[in-house]
């Protein structure tokens, strides 16, 4: 039977490696400020590699950081413990919610937290409940899509949680009014910093792509909420205008199998490429024409980011954060979601106006590097972090 310490020590980090913080004091004394991340898991997804960032580009004078997760670990993890933070998995679907919660208690205690960050509704509202056990003086709580979520329970434990949240962030303005929404009681603790990726990981393109054959890429994973089989039927009105048009998908996920039997249906094997997968993935935005988008939901995509910052006009959906990344007609096009035709014509328009590629994807990664700078977003939570604290 497992026991609650090899629940709390993560394998991946040596004992010895890290040391809790012996502070008597939350902020003033000298000592860096202690943050611990809580998030379900440390796996795979946009919110894991964020998480890493946080550990790549923290402020090691000034903060001490260590990340939690509920469940299970994975490539992310081992990122971050390269970083240098301690990554703990309290495995909750082997132990229960109530040992969970109390390890989670114990580990607080022991490590003498300043603050614990929690990341979406679960992970917030059993890390908020540890962390008034444990007498932790500050919680933030970043949402990282649209809202807490889509049912009663998410909004029950939303609001359970921000009784003792200090700031709720939200990755968006679109996510920042639904947070409110969603509880108006702490309506004036929900503010807005948006995602940030790495500019410099990607290369601006200088030249458009060449060849006759229009191509446009989507990077994300292949589930429910992106909507790939709208993506599909757009496709086949587009090649009906433009024959020589392909499209790339890359990535993996529960609806790979239904979206090729649709490609199969519809007869588009010879325009759509399933890539699953890769880790070449910016420098395959660099040879394509331009990015797509079918979404139903989104907070602030991170592949949307990553597209605008080699170069890619973009065609998306108007959901979420993407009006805040995508400026209809100067870096890509805007359509409503869950509309093939729409997204179509969309395509069409973008298929012929190659003319202004460069400009639009220059206009894109302008704005990306002004606005959603992974260092410029790290930096935004620091300063929070030092705002809540109370001083001594």
């Amino acid at each position: 039977m497992m026991t609650s310490e090899t629940v709390v020590d993560c394998p991946l980090v040596a004992r010895g490696d890290w040391e809790p913080s012996v502070r008597t004091a939350p902020a003033g004394d000298g000592e860096p400020i202690s943050v611990c991340h809580v998030s379900m898991s440390l796996a795979t997804g946009g919110l894991e590699r964020l998480l890493v960032e946080f550990s790549r580009l923290h402020d090691r004078e000034r903060f001490r950081l260590q990340f939690v997760a509920l469940t299970e670990l994975g490539t992310p993890a081992e990122d971050i413990q390269s970083n240098g933070c301690r990554v703990t998995s309290l495995q909750f679907e082997r132990i229960g919610k109530l040992m969970m919660l109390w390890t989670l208690v114990r580990h607080l205690r022991a490590s003498k937290v300043d603050i614990v960050h929690t990341h979406n509704t679960y992970a917030h509202f059993y890390g908020t409940l540890a962390a008034k056990l444990a007498g932790v003086p500050v919680v933030i709580n970043t949402q990282h899509g649209r809202g807490c979520g889509p049912t009663r329970k998410n909004r029950g434990q939303f609001r359970i949680a921000n009784r003792w949240t200090q700031r709720v962030v939200a990755v968006s303005e679109d996510a920042a009014a639904l947070c409110r929404r969603d509880n108006r009681r702490a309506a004036d603790r929900v503010i807005r910093i948006w995602n940030g990726i790495d500019v410099d990981r990607f290369e601006l393109r200088r030249t458009s792509p060449t060849g006759d054959a229009p191509t446009a890429i989507s990077v994300a994973r292949l589930s429910p909420e992106k909507d790939y089989a709208t993506l599909l039927h757009a496709v086949a009105e587009v090649v009906r205008t433009v024959p020589e048009f392909c499209l790339q998908l890359v990535g993996d996920g529960s609806e790979r199998s239904d979206l090729e039997q649709l490609t199969d249906r519809l007869s588009l094997r010879e325009h759509v490429e399933f890539l699953g997968e890769r880790s070449d993935v910016p420098t395959l935005l660099g040879k394509a024409g331009f990015f797509v988008s079918s979404s139903r939901t989104e907070g602030v995509s991170l592949t949307l980011l990553e597209a605008a910052a080699v170069g890619l006009p973009i065609v998306t959906t108007a959901v979420g954060g993407s009006p805040e990344v995508v400026e209809d007609g100067r870096t890509g096009f805007l359509v409503a979601a869950e509309q093939p035709s729409e997204l179509a014509q969309a395509m069409i328009r973008m298929c012929r106006s190659r003319d202004r590629w460069m400009t639009m994807g220059r206009c894109g990664r302008e704005r990306v590097e002004r606005h959603f700078e992974v260092g410029r977003m790290v930096s935004e939570y620091e300063t929070l972090y030092e705002s809540l604290l109370p001083v001594q």
